[in-house]
Parts: C-alpha cells; sequence; structure tokens
C-alpha cells in the first residue's frame, strides 16, 4: 500500500510508526526536517525550499509540495494541514474518502469504550493530567495522550477493553473529528487561534465535534459559567453535567470542593497545591469527570494536595533574594496571562507580549489598570508590544516600559533591575512565542536557564 501522509510533526512520525515497514510512503511537509526518515525506493520526501518562520502550518499559498499525494492508496493528514488540503483538493469526493487522520484511526482500533475527552481553550494539559491522575490513584489503568504526552496511535495497541483513556483534543484535531467519546469535558473558550480557523464560529464549531458524536447513554460535561462551553456540550445527546454548579464539583461558600447533591467533600481550596482561580476550574472538571466515570473520589484529596501543576504552567522556577520567578511561558492569550496576574499576590514584575494574532486586549489591559498597586513595572517584549502598549494607555495604565532586548538572557536581567525582595518576576505572555522563539516550549525553557544563571 502507498501511504501518504501530510505533515511530519509528532503526530506525522507517529503515523509513520504505526504502519511501519512493508509499505510505501510520500511524505509531504511545508519544509524540510532534520528528521526526515532516508529517501528510498520506498520512501519521498517532498516539501517547500523556501523555508518558513516560526508558527501554525497551514494557511501558507504554495501547495505545489501536495502535488501527486492524491495517488496515494491511504492519506494520513496532520490536523492543522486541513485547510491546505481543502484549497488543493477542494470537494475532490475521491481524495476525502482515502484521506483520515490519527485520532479517526484511532477511535477506529481502540479497544475500549472508556474514553475521556478535553477541549477547550485554557486548561486542558492540566485538566486531563489530573484527570489521568485521580484515574490511576482509583487504581485504574490509564493512558493519557492526544495533544499532550503520547501520539494516540503510539498508545492504541496496547490498550485493553476495561482501560480508561484520557485525551486532550485541541480544536485541530476535533475539525474534521467524526466521532466522540464517552465523556467529553468542554472547558472555558474564548477566541483563540483565530489565524487559522476563518471565524470564532468555526473555532466553536470544531469543538463541538468532541460532543456532536456522542449517544444518549453518553456524558457531557462543560463550565456552567461559559456560554461557550455551555452552546458546545449541547450538541451532544447525552446526559449534561455542569461543573462549578451542582450537580457538578464546585466550590461551597466555606472554600471547600464538593461534588454531587449530597455535597460530597473532596478537599479545601487552601490544601490545593495548584495555583490560580483558574486551576479550581480545572480541579472541579477533573473531579467532575472523573466522579461520572468511576462513581467516587476516595483518593482525590491525595492527588490534589500534592498535584503541583504541568511545565511551563505557573511553574514557580527558582527563588533568589526573596525574588520569585514563575514560568508561565504556556499563557499565549491575553486571558491566560490574566489568570496569572490573579493567581500570585503581590509585587510583581511582569513580561507580557510575543507574537501577535490580534485578539482582543482591552480585558488584559482593564485587568492591569484595576491591579495597579500589583505591578513593580510591566515589561514588554516582541511584535506585540507597541499595540499593547497603546492598550494601556488607553486604560491609563503607564508603568510599563518596551524592551527592544532581543534575548531572552536580556529580557530576564532587565526584570532583575526593577525586582526586590518579596517580589515575584512572572512570563506570562499573553501572546504565542513565534516572533521570537521555536514554541512556548523552547520559550518558557530559555527563560528557565537564564533564570538558574542569575
Amino acid at each position: 500500500m502507498k501511504i501518504g501522509i501530510v505533515g511530519w510533526g509528532v503526530e506525522g512520525q507517529s503515523i509513520y510508526r504505526y504502519f511501519g515497514p512493508g509499505h510505501s510512503y510520500l511524505i509531504a511537509n511545508e519544509q524540510p526536517a532534520d528528521d526526515f526518515p532516508a529517501e528510498s525506493e520506498l520512501v519521498k520526501l517532498q516539501f517547500l525550499k523556501d523555508t518558513k518562520g516560526y508558527g501554525l502550518r497551514g494557511s501558507i499559498k504554495d501547495l505545489s509540495y501536495l502535488d501527486g499525494i492524491e495517488s496515494c492508496d491511504k492519506i494520513v493528514y496532520s490536523p492543522t494541514a486541513y485547510f491546505n488540503l481543502q484549497k488543493k483538493y477542494d470537494n475532490n469526493k475521491d481524495f476525502w474518502a482515502k484521506a483520515t487522520t490519527g485520532q479517526h484511526i484511532f477511535f477506529e482500533e481502540v479497544k475500549t469504550k472508556n474514553i475521556i475527552g478535553v477541549t477547550g481553550t485554557k486548561g486542558k494539559g492540566t485538566t486531563s493530567t489530573l484527570i489521568f491522575e485521580l484515574l490511576k490513584a482509583e487504581g485504574k489503568e490509564v493512558f493519557l495522550g492526544g495533544n499532550i504526552g503520547t501520539p494516540v496511535l503510539d498508545l492504541v495497541r496496547d490498550i485493553e477493553p476495561d482501560d480508561w483513556v484520557v485525551l486532550e483534543l485541541a480544536n485541530f484535531q476535533l475539525r474534521s473529528l467524526d466521532r466522540s467519546p464517552h465523556i467529553a469535558v468542554c472547558l472555558i473558550v474564548t477566541p483563540e487561534h483565530l489565524d487559522w480557523h476563518p471565524d470564532m464560529e468555526d473555532y466553536l464549531e470544531a469543538k463541538a465535534s468532541l460532543f456532536r458524536y456522542q449517544k444518549p447513554d453518553d456524558i457531557a460535561i462543560y463550565f456552567s459559567k461559559n456560554e461557550n462551553s455551555k452552546k458546545i456540550a449541547f450538541y451532544s445527546p447525552g446526559n449534561k453535567v455542569p461543573y462549578f454548579e451542582s450537580p457538578g464539583a464546585r466550590i461551597r461558600g466555606d472554600g471547600m470542593v464538593v461534588i454531587g447533591n449530597e455535597e460530597t467533600e473532596i478537599i479545601h481550596k487552601s490544601e490545593v497545591k495548584l495555583l490560580g482561580e483558574h486551576n479550581l476550574q480545572n480541579i472541579c472538571a477533573a473531579c467532575t469527570a472523573v466522579f461520572e466515570a468511576v462513581g467516587n473520589l476516595d483518593k482525590a484529596k491525595a492527588v490534589l494536595s500534592s498535584f503541583s501543576g504541568l511545565e511551563h504552567r505557573l511553574e514557580l522556577v527558582r527563588e533568589l533574594q526573596g525574588i520569585k520567578f514563575y514560568n508561565d511561558s504556556f499563557a499565549a492569550t491575553p486571558d491566560a496571562s490574566i489568570g496569572a496576574i490573579e493567581a500570585i499576590s503581590g509585587p510583581k514584575i511582569m513580561i507580557l507580549g510575543g507574537f501577535d494574532r490580534h485578539l482582543p486586549l482591552s480585558p488584559l489591559a482593564q485587568a492591569i489598570n484595576q491591579s495597579q498597586s500589583g505591578f513593580r513595572k510591566i515589561l514588554l517584549i516582541g511584535q506585540s508590544a507597541k499595540r499593547l502598549a497603546d492598550e494601556l494607555q488607553k486604560a491609563e495604565f503607564t508603568n510599563y516600559e518596551i524592551l527592544t532586548v532581543k534575548t531572552m538572557p536580556e529580557i530576564v536581567a532587565a526584570a532583575r533591575t526593577y525586582a526586590q525582595a518579596g517580589d515575584s518576576v512572572v512570563l506570562s505572555p499573553g501572546f504565542a512565542s513565534f516572533d521570537m522563539f521555536k514554541d512556548f516550549e523552547v520559550r518558557g525553557s530559555e527563560f528557565k536557564k537564564a533564570v538558574q544563571e542569575l
């Protein structure tokens, strides 16, 4: 069989491993890659010679790298390539009959029905990992994959019928998916990825695929305080369960996290190790999902009192001379930076800015203005610095500086000059990284390295 693989990222490579030797391959990628397999009679490579900068794939004009992919017997594409393929092949029924994704193959092949899918704009990774840890604490055999951890095709052959699977699924992965998991969770949804989606409605429609194909005996969990989350979950014909509202997990007036109509107590919020109000939302989402899955949360307190979060999410890197340094590089939207502002108390030196996808900035500017006394200084970096400065001025906040430096050690050194004992230096950019760094992980790692070298 001749297999066409479109996209040579993490998912494309997992597709290549999944099908293995015994087939011929045409691998089409927007740009060259150092880790391509060697070309041979069985492996052909196609890519554009003019390489792009960092950033999201799937929105280029030169589609010649896809030439001939339609001749393959089976075509498996990375989700971000969807719009490129749509432009190239439009409504070609023969092409789309052969085209699929790793997620489609996973749902066709996986032996278990015990699948929990998580989507939303913020908190997917943290919530998915919490669900994984809570299920593991309850003695379940559980796998974590999707947009976090291991690609699903690297997992699928190891999963047995009684096992549990937790999938973090981004809008790209859901865009063309026609299957839904037994338990679907939608976190808060705000404008995001509008440099890939044509509009907000398309973004919401993509998220809805997690729920659209559920059955009446399936479970749809949503954030009760977010209309987008509720709208998406109500595509499901299954049982709708809100969180942050009864009967889902919620915060009682005394600060206790409770669940169910009987208000079964889980943990007091003061005992939770994760920082921030937004993480209380993630905790409630995870607890609701696990309670619906296995009927109890007997081991939840031990997990929630020790789980400190994922790398690059409000991660305490170091305390030096009374100054705390936090890496929140994953915060790639203004709303995520607002969460960091609310989570970290005391005077802060905030590092904001990056690749500008032109999301609304006024809520962030207003949040900063309302917390004026909480900032020693705000340092603006990257492509978005000027637009964010304009918004801060409109909000009558002037305690900022636009940095012209280009490297993370210079950025950290500038922050250090303002910091005093008792302060926090917080990298929570509110923007994507692509103007200066390959991705949020590189940005966060370089921040951590610069901080450790102080």
